[in-house]
């Protein structure tokens, strides 16, 4: 399971890395959710903590947040475009 581990804190690491400037203060402050059935595996809160030196935390529901937080989104369009804003995210 190592293997898989370090692909994962290297997915997130390189994410936090390509965030917009305005962004990382708050990562670094505020930390990192994880959510999806990834995080449900024991002791990956700990392991990405230590590696990327941030508050890392789970959020209460993992596997359903991904599909609401998507529902919220593309029920509320001011909301679609400010994440399209962002960055390089087109939602067609």
């Amino acid at each position: 399971i190592k293997r898989p581990l370090k692909a994962i804190v290297d997915a997130i690491r390189t994410t936090v890395e390509n965030a917009p400037s305005e962004l990382m203060a708050d990562l670094y402050e505020s930390g990192i959710l994880l959510s999806g059935g990834g995080s449900l595996l024991r002791g990956i809160d700990a392991i990405v903590k230590k590696e990327l030196q941030m508050p890392i935390n789970i959020v209460d529901d993992p596997l359903t947040t991904v599909v609401r937080g998507t529902g919220i989104l593309l029920e509320d369009n001011a909301l679609l475009k400010e994440v399209e804003s962002l960055g390089n995210i087109t939602i067609k």
